[in-house]
């Protein structure tokens, strides 16, 4: 059992100013896999204050004294790799080949990425007679959530660190334990007390109280579209930036070629990775409607590499992450059906063979309309809408009929065709043919999936204010 029953404040690990401990549960198993601490406003005023002190002196620090301290970073995380694989597969349920290639160097990545970039980034320049510099922002509150936990701590904490900010993180408490680690990582570094701090909670308890205090200068915000509004709503008094990457429900042009087949496969696929459970997730494949019986044939063919299972097995899926959201994943499977889509593989239920753990059947619709609920709202699971289209002007039309504007993606043997598809859609960020997502380009989206960039150099901008010195020069 993981006790997570204190917080990592001003470089030290802190009761908490109330004891209030809740369970942690294994998604794969229903039981509980650790407890974890609840903190109270009062223990984020502890944050704050030791946040506010570290910043007078982390602000004034070199950038080569930052990427010292990045590198030793990135040394430490190194170390504890597997530990980590081992926390996301146990708090989140991702599988552990997953856990282990993807979430786990993905924040790696982000860390590598800060440190690598920073000492090129210009932090003033001369217009005329002004000169412009760009200072760190101040305190930093950090709201993550359990899906890539590992990737959306260290897209925000890493360019923060790397400008100057000193910050608070609240991780979800659902998924805990990875975050704990960090707080390892970063004590091992010797990163100076003050500038990393975590305080564990819910979002009433620690996330409002993050957004409302004076003291924070600044809220990241990763999750949903609804919970970012009220974020947003709670920032508003004191004026403090807010950052957002929001929910998503991402089109798949797939375009009318001899790749046809290949690139459903290949989508379907995609959808699947981490039980559907990514905000930039392919779930409205776009097909021509005149080849939609064979879009479903290409969908069946991948249905049998789908395995779902323990994941600390070699499965491809593993259980999504609570009762809550399997109840959540059912009931659309179930809207879907009534609304009229066809399921092409999957469907309500758990797999056969797995009476317990949070399992859903990985499930492909097909035949449905941009009206239907499963077309417009984020289902946050493995299911997978085919929509039909008459020609590309249509494919954009429904591709850019939502709400939300996170990612896109486009497939296609006319590498012309794709990128002008792709230039189409009104989304943060566009894959074209399969294209891994890189580290170094921003992401971020249009509409209601949030505003600002996170990753690579973008994301430093996010976390600087800009000053004018006039007569500088003079």
């Amino acid at each position: 059992m993981r006790e997570i029953t204190k917080f990592y404040i001003d470089g030290q690990w802190v009761e908490p100013a109330e004891f209030n401990i809740v369970d942690v549960i294994n998604p794969a198993t229903e039981k509980a896999a650790g407890h974890v601490a609840l903190g109270t406003a009062a223990d984020v005023d502890a944050a704050v204050d030791a946040a506010r002190r570290a910043f007078a002196t982390w602000s004034k620090t070199t950038v080569d004294e930052r990427v010292d301290v990045l590198n030793a970073v990135v040394a430490e995380y190194q170390k504890r790799m597997g530990d980590l694989a081992a926390a996301v597969t146990e708090e989140m349920g991702a599988p552990s080949g997953l856990s282990g290639n993807v979430q786990v160097p993905i924040g790696l990545a982000h860390l590598m990425t800060a440190a690598a970039q920073l000492p090129a980034f210009s932090f003033s320049e001369d217009r005329g007679s002004s000169r412009i510099v760009k200072e760190p922002i101040g305190v930093c509150g950090f709201i993550t959530p359990w899906n890539w936990p590992l990737n959306q701590v260290m897209c925000k904490v890493a360019p923060a660190m790397a400008t100057g900010c000193t910050m608070i993180l609240k991780p979800s408490e659902v998924a805990p334990f990875s975050a704990a680690i960090v707080a390892e990582i970063f004590d091992a570094a010797g990163v100076p007390a003050g500038v990393f701090n975590l305080v564990n909670g819910d979002g009433p308890g620690v996330g409002t109280a993050l957004a409302t205090h004076p003291g924070i200068d600044m809220v990241s915000f990763t999750g949903s579209t609804r919970a970012g509004i009220e974020v947003a709503k709670n920032a508003a008094p004191t004026v403090k930036r807010v950052a957002q990457e929001l929910g998503g429900k991402s089109p798949n042009i797939i375009l009318d070629d001899e790749d046809f087949a290949k690139n459903v496969a290949g989508g379907v696929a995609a959808m699947m990775m981490n039980s559907g459970q990514s905000c930039n997730a392919p779930t409205r494949m776009l097909v021509p409607a005149s080849r939609m019986d064979e879009a479903a044939e290409a969908a069946l063919s991948v249905a049998p590499t789908l395995t779902v299972g323990d994941p600390t097995s070699s499965v491809r899926m593993g259980p999504v992450v609570s009762e809550a959201q399997f109840t959540k994943i059912q009931g659309l499977i179930e809207r879907g059906i009534a609304e009229g889509a066809k399921p092409v593989f999957g469907g309500p239920g758990r797999p056969d063979d797995l009476p317990t753990g949070y399992y859903v059947r990985p499930t492909v619709f097909r035949d449905v309309t941009n009206d239907m609920e499963i077309a417009r709202t984020e289902i946050f699971g493995p299911v997978l809408v085919m929509i039909g289209y008459d020609s590309l002007d249509d494919a954009i039309e429904i591709a850019n009929d939502t709400d939300y504007g996170l990612a896109g993606y486009v497939s296609g043997k006319d590498v012309d065709a794709v990128r002008d598809v792709g230039s189409r859609i009104r989304a943060g960020s566009i894959s074209l043919n399969g294209a891994q997502l890189d580290p170094v380009a921003p992401f971020g989206g249009y509409k209601q999936s949030g505003n600002g960039r996170e990753w690579g150099d973008y994301a430093f901008d996010e976390f600087l204010e800009v000053k004018s010195l006039l007569g500088y020069g003079a």
